[in-house]
This record gives structure tokens, sequence and C-alpha cells, in this order.
């Protein structure tokens, strides 16, 4: 389908990996950095939200400003837990071009330990892009399999963070030179169309 902002899943990601994006309080941060993984404090109770756009994530967290956001981590993932996610996921709201009616939609999100959300993607300025950028939040089986298999590293990119900040505060091209390369992840056809995620153009 044609779409004036396109959903595509852009990431930084090599043949194994995928990095994703989250920030949380010191406590909370510092527990996951030494364990190489989420531990208490952090809560397998709730939903938690993992984002593959930095520009996304930043204008999120306030560049690492807001309460309980002040730390910024990057987790790698292998990219077989990303497309178990997807695959067991379902959109955060109705959507006719994706779900044949309401009910079926309400049935899936019921029977989905997955959601997946589409925002306004982000520059590194917090102008709204002509794109949206994926957030994919897990619970339950999800948020076990996340936590348990899937995380490979977990690093605090919070002085990085500010460092892009400051540049990019003063009009500094080079900021972009300091993150990652963000590119269409190749998402299988199967794994699109139930997420109402649109195919890489080229």
């Amino acid at each position: 389908m044609t779409r004036l902002e396109p959903r595509l899943v852009r990431a930084a990601f090599d043949s194994q990996t995928v990095t994703v994006y989250q920030a949380y309080s010191p406590e909370i941060a510092d527990a996951a950095v030494q364990a190489g993984t989420f531990v208490p404090p952090f809560s397998l109770g709730r939903m938690t939200w993992i984002k593959p756009s930095f520009g996304w994530m930043m204008h999120r967290c306030g560049w690492a400003s807001k309460p309980g956001q002040e730390r910024v981590l990057a987790i790698q993932i292998s990219r077989d837990g990303l497309e178990w996610a997807l695959a067991h996921a379902c959109l955060s709201h109705y959507d006719p071009d994706v779900h044949q009616s309401p009910q079926a939609w309400t049935a899936a999100k019921s029977q989905s330990p997955v959601r997946v959300q589409w925002d306004p993607d982000r520059s590194l300025t917090g102008d709204r892009l002509s794109a949206r950028a994926i957030q994919v939040g897990l619970a339950d089986e999800a948020a076990r399999r996340y936590v348990g298999q899937w995380i490979t590293s977990v690093t605090d990119i919070t002085g990085l963070v500010r460092r892009v900040r400051d540049l990019v505060r003063s009009d500094r091209a080079d900021a972009l030179a300091l993150l990652p390369a963000e590119r269409v992840y190749p998402l299988p056809p199967e794994l699109a169309r139930p997420i109402g995620a649109d195919l890489d153009p080229a």
C-alpha cells in the first residue's frame, strides 16, 4: 500500500543482531549493564517498549533528561528474537488496512504478548519526519524471552547521547558521524503485513 508516511523498520543491525534503545532510571540501568540483561529492579510485570530509532528515542526521553529516563541504553538483541516478536505482534490500534474488523483486532490483541505502535519519526533536532518509527512492546512470554534469550549486550550510551545533543545544539553536522548507521531492516512480507509495515521499496 502507498502511505503518506511510510512505515519502515529502520535500525542499526548486522547479520546476527539489531540495536534497540530504552531509557531508564540509574538504578535499573546500572543493574542491567552489570548483568548484561535486565534484572531487578526492572520488572517483568509491565510491558517494556523497545525502539530501534535513535532519533525517536531522543525525542521520547528528552535526551536523557526526563525523570526515570536519565540513562539511555543501547541493547543488542538477536534478529531471530526481533522477528519472533513481530511474528507474535498485534497493532496497538485497529487498522482497517490490516484487520478484517474491529472484532478481529480485539481477538488478535487478546492473544498477543507483543504490541506494535507506529509513531512519527524524529530528526535529531526533534523535527517530525515524513515517516513512521516502530515501537515494539513486550509483555508476558515476549518479555521473558527478551530478558532471558534475545539480549546479547547492554551498553550505557548516556555519555554519547550528551555529546550528540551538544553537537546538535551547536548546529554541528558531525553529530551524525557519532551514530550507528540506521537502514531499512529486511522484513519478510509475512511479518510486515500483520503489523502494517511497508516493504523496502529498494
